[in-house]
Parts: structure tokens; sequence; C-alpha cells
């Protein structure tokens, strides 16, 4: 009996201690655990401690875009990113390797164009005009040609600004000049851009025919056109030279001017700011590589060849020159000519100011 009444002594402080703690147990159990906010801004508070001015936790959630207490009036894709880390990836890429290398590929390409001219001269003609005139172009292949080459040049001049303008137009000009500039550019771009669209799309549809390609193009090829040797080399109605033109330049790099043109000119079909900056770069990539071919086709369009510029302008070349310069298109003429009938391909005398191809 008495070592139960010790137990009993012994067990009293026990259930006291219990049934003084058991209530604060359950108070513990029933108080809610901080919300996530809370743990982040406390560990944001002791980071500030321990590493002062280390906020990389928070700015994680702001390029994420996914932090609930971030919240926007503007509804879109990617509103609710405030910081975009892509962004600066994007101006490194297009202010270093595509303005410094795209850069001097087009001033390298214009000094070659530039020195071959003073080397070689203007191509002249080894036969004398014999006054008869060939159409070789329609008033609607010239209309189109006209229109799209000076779309494309005013696109390329205001494109030129934009990317090269902070390097070369602000230093002369200074940041008022060059902001009005740019403004103008910009413009002229975004709606330039539409009608090179069309135009590039309906050149495509009218030229297509006389650039496909044939077997008598690879000796063109392998000669260069006799452009270094001066040999006479046949062609059709455009040689390999312009139908190399034609596919890679006007076709390829057109397409893809023209559509990731489209791409940075309407922002408004749900396409992000990561879209629209991997469509930058390879718009003003394709935009250098396109004005540098273009060089080589407005330099034998104009003061590289003798008579090709009056060709596009008036539509109409002479029969020297057409036997020269497009030797198997010329036959084809002839023989149309003399199976319609006629003997001679003239449609129109030559003009006095034209005797002897003095320009």
């Amino acid at each position: 009996m008495v070592r139960i009444c010790d137990m009993r002594t012994m067990a009293r402080p026990v259930f006291a201690f219990l049934l003084l703690i058991l209530p604060l147990l359950g108070q513990a159990q029933q108080q809610p655990s901080p919300p996530p906010a809370a743990d982040g801004a406390r560990a944001q508070a002791e980071q500030q401690v321990s590493q002062p001015l280390n906020n990389k936790p928070f700015w994680d959630e702001v390029r994420k875009g996914q932090n609930p207490n971030q919240v926007t009036q503007v509804r879109g894709v990617e509103t609710s990113v405030l910081v975009q880390t892509q962004g600066e990836i994007w101006r490194q890429i297009r202010n270093g390797p595509v303005t410094i290398y795209g850069g001097w590929l087009f001033v390298l390409a214009f000094l070659g164009a530039a020195l071959f001219y003073w080397w070689k001269g203007p191509i002249k003609l080894h036969g004398q005009p014999t006054g008869r005139l060939i159409q070789r172009f329609t008033p609607f292949e010239r209309f189109l040609h006209w229109t799209t080459a000076i779309s494309f040049v005013i696109l390329a001049l205001s494109g030129l600004a934009l990317l090269f303008g902070k390097y070369v137009l602000l230093p002369m000009f200074g940041y008022t000049l060059f902001s009005w500039l740019a403004i103008l550019s910009k413009t002229l771009h975004n709606f330039v851009g539409p009608l090179f669209v069309v135009c590039t799309a309906i050149m495509f549809v009218a030229f297509v025919r006389d650039n496909l390609p044939r077997a008598y193009d690879w000796l063109w090829v392998r000669k260069f056109g006799g452009l270094f040797s001066g040999e006479h080399v046949p062609s059709g109605k455009f040689n390999a030279g312009e139908k190399g033109w034609f596919w890679i330049g006007v076709t390829l790099l057109g397409l893809i001017v023209s559509a990731t043109g489209l791409v940075l000119d309407f922002p408004n079909f749900a396409q992000g700011r990561g879209v629209m900056q991997q469509a930058n770069v390879v718009h003003a990539i394709a935009a250098v590589l396109f004005m540098t071919m273009s060089l080589g086709h407005i330099y034998l369009g104009t003061v590289g060849q003798e008579g090709s510029y009056d060709s596009m302008r008036h539509g109409t070349v002479d029969e020297t020159w057409a036997k020269e310069h497009h030797e198997y298109w010329y036959n084809e003429v002839m023989a149309g000519s003399q199976r319609a009938g006629s003997g001679t391909p003239s449609v129109a005398a030559a003009s006095s100011m034209k005797e002897g191809w003095k320009l």
C-alpha cells in the first residue's frame, strides 16, 4: 500500500504539467503557418543582412513574371514581365556582330565595285549599233521594276540609317538632327515595307519564267560571263548572274526580309518580345546581305555596262547589244520575227542622240 501511495504522489506533478502544456500545444497547432510571401520577404530580409545589395531572388521573380504581387492594367503577351533577360542578349547581338560585320561587308562590297569600275570602266559594245531596236521589257514590267527598285532604295537607305546611324550619322549631325532622321527613317521603313512585299511577290510571278536555269548557264558561271577576260559568253534573256540575283536576292532574301519585316511591322498578332527580337536579328542579317548583293546588280544596270540602263528605262535595246550580251535570247527574237513574217526585229529607229552609244 505504501508503494501505491508513493506512485500516486509522484504522478500528480506529471498530470499537472500535462494539463498545463496541452492547451498550449493545441493553440500552436491551430495557429496558421506564415504565407509564402511572408517567407519570401523574411528570406529577402535575412539575405540583405548576410549579403547586402544581393537581390537576385527578387529580380528572378521579376524576370519570370510569376510573382503573384506583380499586377498590370495592360493586358497582352508578356505584359506582366517587367524585365526581359533576352533583351540584353538581343542588344549585344544587334549592336555587336550584326552591326560590325554587316557594316564592313557592305563597305567592302561598295569599295570592290568602285575599284572594278576604276580598273575596267564600263563594258562597251565591240560592234557598231545598227539603229534597229528590240523590245526587251514591256511597260508593265518596267513599271513593276521601278516601283520595286524605288521602294527597295527607300528601305535600304532608311534601314542603313537605323542600323548604323548611331555610329555614323550621330557624330556628324548631332542629337537633334539625327533624331529627326531616325524618326523619318522609321516611318518610311514601316510604311514602304508592305509595298515592297507586294511588289516582290508580283516580280516573282512576272519574271520567273525567264529566270529558270538552263544548261548553257553553267558556261557563263565557269567563265564569269567574261567580266574579267572580255570574252563573249552567250546567254538567254537573263544571264546566270542575273538569275542568281533573282533566286538568291529577290526570291530568297526578299522572302526572308518580307516575312520578318511583317512580324516587326505588325506587332499585334500575339507575338512576344522574344519572337520580335529573333525576327529583328534575322531581318537585319538578311537585309545586309540583300543590300550587298544589290550593289552588283545596280552597278551593272547603271554605269557598269553600257546600254543596260536604257533597256529598263526605255524598254528597248539595240540589235548589237542584244546579240553581244544575250545571244540566245536574240536568236529567239529573230526566229520569232521571221515566223511572224517580219525580216527585222526593229520596233523603232534609234535616235541621233544614241548613235555611237555615247552616254
